[in-house]
């Protein structure tokens, strides 16, 4: 495979750049770094005036027909520069979803809501008692007519507070298996019956808990058959393979050079080895990372590129953020908001910021089972 941007992909990463120097103030990154929401309405709304919120759509839903090279440029860029994208993820993802599942009813009403930057998204998969193990949801549905009621808890709601929607998995049937007796829904957080409590994380970030507490949603709103979430879900699951943090690690390695450059400590061939190791490492994760997009623009099927990907950029990041925050000495005390703080306490962000890494679209424990499940045809190592 050739490792550079196609002719296509330069000529946009160009335009992307423009966008973000122009759209990126130093306010907006203040307040994101000062309120963790992972969304800011006035940058999301430029987004889509630009059509990208949907790059990659079909043009009937919105979209440009952007390819993977061309999406990649544009997530890279969104974690170079720190600036709020949780929720414009998980808008897309959603998005995606419905483009495949979706009614014509649900394409016709929200995707283009969707592409324009009028409806967000948020993801209501886990809860408190199952993390990891979706499957094992609680959250009760059950059928009302032509609507159904929601009951229950989830965590880790991220953006709820800001969303017009939770897609939301629930247990429509209690009698079978874990995966059997799922639905999936779109909630809308203007429902009677819906909270979100805020809940800080180590990283900066704001996430939720979320409540529904009988909870009416109507059934045009239900994604895929009855019963058939976990469907859904295999659905939403596969299109977060591939995410990578590789430009969070040029950021860390970046902001650490300076820091060394400025405190005279690029003669020390203590300090020199690793920030080359971070160089190394945010390398060799954007190799892995284009090689799950060209293999995406190629139409290949993955099995463990994909997982590969998030578990050795997030991995990585972890362990070098921990040892350039040790490199950094006193330095390391100072403390900051986010990765345009000035350099000793962008390292410092980052120690926090990295942690939750291993967590965001599967742990490093769920990627480990997949890359010898999918990669190595080794026996299923989980549960459930």
């Amino acid at each position: 495979m050739d490792f550079r941007l196609t002719p296509e992909a330069q000529e946009f990463y160009d335009e992307v750049c423009a966008f973000f120097d122009e759209h990126l103030d130093a306010e907006t990154i203040a307040r994101e770094e000062r309120t963790g929401d992972g969304f800011d309405r006035a940058f999301h709304e430029a987004l889509a005036e630009r059509g990208w919120v949907a790059a990659d759509w079909p043009k009937k839903f919105g979209g440009q027909e952007r390819d993977a090279h061309e999406m990649y440029v544009l997530d890279q860029e969104f974690l170079r520069r720190g600036c709020p994208r949780n929720t414009s993820v998980t808008t897309g993802l959603v998005g995606n979803t419905l483009r495949v599942v979706g009614t014509e009813r649900q394409k016709r009403e929200l995707l283009p809501g969707i592409a324009s930057g009028r409806i967000v998204i948020s993801l209501g998969y886990s809860e408190p008692q199952a993390g990891s193990d979706v499957a094992a949801a609680q959250t009760r549905a059950r059928r009302e007519g032509d609507h159904w009621r929601i009951d229950g808890q989830k965590m880790f709601t991220t953006g709820a507070h800001l969303t017009d929607y939770i897609f939301l998995l629930a247990r429509s049937d209690a009698s079978g298996g874990k995966r059997d007796g799922l639905t999936m829904f779109l909630v809308p957080t203007d429902s009677e019956g819906f909270e979100a409590q805020a809940v800080p994380t180590l990283g900066g970030e704001r996430t939720n808990l979320s409540f529904y507490s009988g909870v009416r949603v109507p059934d045009w709103l239900r994604v895929g058959e009855v019963d058939g979430g976990w469907d859904v879900m295999k659905v939403a699951l596969s299109l977060e393979q591939g995410v990578g943090f590789s430009g969070s690690a040029e950021t860390l390695h970046r902001r650490a050079l300076e820091w060394a450059e400025r405190a005279g400590r690029l003669d020390d061939p203590l300090v020199r080895e690793r920030l080359a190791r971070t160089a190394l490492n945010a390398e060799v994760g954007k190799l892995l990372e284009q090689r799950a997009v060209w293999m995406t623009a190629e139409g290949r099927p993955m099995r463990a590129e994909g997982p590969m990907c998030k578990l050795f950029t997030s991995e990585a990041l972890i362990e070098d953020a921990g040892s350039l925050l040790d490199m950094l000495g006193p330095d390391a005390l100072e403390s900051g908001g986010g990765p345009t703080s000035p350099a000793a306490a962008a390292v410092e962000f980052f120690q926090r910021y990295a942690q939750g890494t291993a967590i965001y679209a599967g742990t490093s424990e769920i990627m480990r089972s997949l890359i010898a499940e999918q990669g190595l045809g080794l026996p299923r190592s989980r549960s459930g």
